[in-house]
């Protein structure tokens, strides 16, 4: 057996910590019909079908042929590899539920399509050449069964049997009979050939080129536009998780490998399923649920948490849960939602208010506390693991904020986090209506309008803008970013401040107006031109939260620029190369000129959803 399938059973079985939570009968319904038929589950690879929730895996993959590179084997394939010699994807349509899905991928001068569709419960595959002129790769299909789970998968005849709790099934291709033994490293049974011209491969029975391609034409979808493109994004990164047996989407798979096969961070997930709710409710319900799962003893969503049960037990993240989960409810109107939800968004709620709050401020940390911390997190207790709590892990209007490691705070009054939590206190507290929970709606209630009170103690008339504030010496912090904006998410704005803010501000080209936007600081900090993630580039989630303030305010124009702006941020380089950036430079636009920003995070694609949101086709 290929031994990153033995690798991948090691992982599910050392795994600790997390498993799946109890679940509603609601919620568990969802899980199953999300955990079920043919997909890219297997977050290794993109040129895999498996089928769910057996485990069965059909894989493709590349070798070379050259003479010089006799060696040289592509077993898996991912969006967004950096390396010189790494296999480049570009990711074209995967719908929902992987009922279609196509990738371009080029690797040492072969360039290959794989097309996959279903058809009834088989699914069906087609490699492409871009070149039939018999110089092709060997085209290596094998079939193995992941997750340890119970089953096996041998040659029988002309096909790769598999026998499993769900019975018998087979996988057949176009590409000829047996493969004679051939030098590539896989222990399981699989077919290979030169790749001359296209190869169809299918389960269930024989199919020929012709119905396969008919098969792939049933299920194409028709047209994309920004739904579709999010439908995409979400669907090559939408995964299973063995230990936990849950579906959700990660932020990314590059991601989830290196953190051991998966990586949940708090807003990054919210966010998910805001874009989610586009078009599939069941996987926006998971990943909304699924993070909230992931609370610590401490009655805390967590900045991360990962495979073998580690997490982050010092911090959370920005607390954009409530406003998340009621845009679902408004959306799809199931109240179970809101009752499988509400006591741990009102642990969270409650969290803040009594473990970070300082001079009546609300303001991040990091507590050491009695938890045991990931042994590969060296942040836990200091002013790094406190910025880290603010989701905007090296953005510069930390860079002089106090630290007390005594308590593990940073004393300065964060316009940012006051914002997002008295919207959390208003969003929660509508959902408390919702379900009658009268005197919780009481108590939020009361502790937004206090929120929104200390905020307008930070309004600067001078500046025309709310301002942090350097609590050990009083000093209001002139460092702007796009974060000074939340409290318009609060309605913590009157009327007028909003319209000097955006005025002023927001539509300032000296400032967060451009040709790009916006900025995660202000374009005239000497920060700015570092363009290195917080310092200067432009992140999704913060245009995406600057675009819903505007929403609570009478702004057409700037909510119009906004989205246009947004939409043809995202559509510059999701045209060109199929990457949906984490983060883009604020000055070319170019989300491929630096390494650090991940080509394929989900969380990019809220540009194009502040576009749907405007036309009144988003959640």
């Amino acid at each position: 057996m290929p031994i990153r399938f033995v690798l991948a059973s090691m992982a599910a079985a050392l795994a600790h910590g997390c498993g799946a939570q109890t679940r509603s009968p609601e919620y568990a319904q969802v899980q199953r019909s999300l955990n079920t038929g043919w997909n890219t589950w297997d977050v290794y690879s993109v040129a895999e079908q498996v089928l769910a929730p057996e485990g069965l895996a059909i894989r493709v993959g590349l070798r070379n042929r050259s003479a010089l590179d006799r060696d040289a084997f592509l077993p898996d394939a991912l969006i967004g590899r950096f390396g010189k010699d790494d296999e480049k994807v570009v990711p074209g349509i995967h719908t929902w539920n992987g009922s279609y899905t196509q990738c371009e991928i080029t690797w040492r001068g072969h360039a290959v399509t794989l097309e996959t569709a279903h058809d009834g419960d088989d699914v069906v595959m087609l490699a492409s050449p871009a070149q039939a002129d018999g110089e092709g790769p060997l085209l290596v299909v094998s079939a193995g069964i992941l997750w340890n789970r119970p089953g096996s998968v041998a040659w029988q005849g002309d096909h790769i049997a598999y026998e499993g709790p769900s019975g018998a099934r087979a996988v057949y291709w176009t590409g000829g009979g047996r493969t004679p033994p051939t030098a590539v490293p896989l222990s399981g049974p699989y077919f290979a050939a030169p790749l001359g011209g296209p190869i169809g491969i299918c389960s269930g029975k024989p199919r020929s080129l012709a119905e396969i391609r008919a098969a792939l034409g049933r299920a194409r979808p028709a047209g994309t536009g920004m739904a579709g493109a999010i439908q995409s994004v979400i669907g090559w990164d939408t995964t299973y998780e063995p230990a936990g047996d849950r579906v959700f989407s990660p932020v990314s798979r590059l991601w989830s490998i290196r953190w051991g096969g998966f990586v949940f961070f708090d807003w990054d997930t919210f966010f998910a399923a805001s874009l989610c709710a586009v078009g599939d409710r069941d996987l926006a319900y998971a990943n909304a649920i699924e993070i909230l799962n992931e609370e610590t003893p401490g009655g805390f969503v967590p900045n991360y948490a990962r495979a073998g049960g580690w997490k982050s037990f010092d911090r959370s993240e920005p607390p954009v849960g409530s406003i998340t989960v009621l845009g679902l409810y408004r959306k799809y109107h199931d109240l179970w939602l809101l009752r499988d939800t509400f006591a741990p968004l009102l642990r969270w709620n409650r969290w803040w208010d009594q473990h970070r709050t300082y001079d009546g401020y609300l303001v991040h940390g990091t507590d050491r506390g009695t938890n045991p911390h990931d042994p590969d997190d060296g942040s836990v207790g200091t002013k790094q693991g406190a910025v880290f709590e603010s989701g905007m892990d090296n953005s510069p209007i930390y860079d002089q904020a106090p630290f007390d490691e005594a308590s593990g705070r940073l004393h300065y009054a964060d316009v940012g986090l006051m914002g997002l939590y008295a919207a959390d206190c208003g969003a929660l507290a509508e959902i408390a209506s919702r379900l009658g929970r009268n005197s919780e709606e009481a108590e939020l209630r009361a502790r937004a309008a206090r929120i929104r009170g200390r905020l307008q103690t930070l309004w600067s008339d001078k500046a025309g803008i709310f301002l942090n504030r350097d609590l050990d010496t009083g000093a209001p912090s002139l460092r702007l970013s796009p974060a000074n904006f939340y409290p318009l998410l609060a309605r913590a704005a009157t009327p007028a401040q909003a319209r000097r803010m955006v005025r002023e501000h927001l539509m300032n080209p000296a400032e967060f107006w451009g040709e790009w936007v916006v900025p995660s600081i202000e374009r005239s900090d000497p920060a700015f031109r570092d363009q290195n993630y917080w310092r200067g580039r432009i992140w999704g989630p913060i245009n995406y939260l600057v675009y819903l303030g505007l929403r609570n305010y009478d702004e057409p124009e700037a909510r119009r620029l906004l989205a246009e702006k947004s939409a043809a941020l995202f559509n510059r380089e999701w045209s060109r190369n199929g990457h949906v950036h984490e983060n883009y430079n604020a000055m070319t636009g170019e989300g491929d000129d630096v390494t650090s920003s991940d080509r394929y995070y989900h969380w990019g694609a809220l540009l194009g959803l502040i576009q749907l949101d405007e036309a009144g086709a988003g959640p």
